[in-house]
């Protein structure tokens, strides 16, 4: 289930709180001012620093952050 824009339009990144942008594969959210990836499971965002990515640690396929 795709996050509501509304939501979009409130959630910032817990680190910079950066505008964040939706990634359909791998499903998650990215901030490209922290190059992290904050990742989607069972239809909610892990918002934790722990819990993020490095963008540069996502495969080429995979990278979120392609637009």
């Amino acid at each position: 289930m795709p996050i509501e824009q509304r939501f979009m339009e409130i959630i910032v990144c817990p680190g910079c709180r950066g505008k964040l942008d939706m990634s359909q594969e791998p499903q998650g959210l990215v901030c490209k001012g922290c190059q992290l990836f904050f990742p989607i499971r069972n239809d909610i965002p892990i918002m934790l620093i722990d819990e993020a990515k490095p963008l540069a640690g996502i495969k080429d396929h995979e990278h979120p952050a392609a637009s």
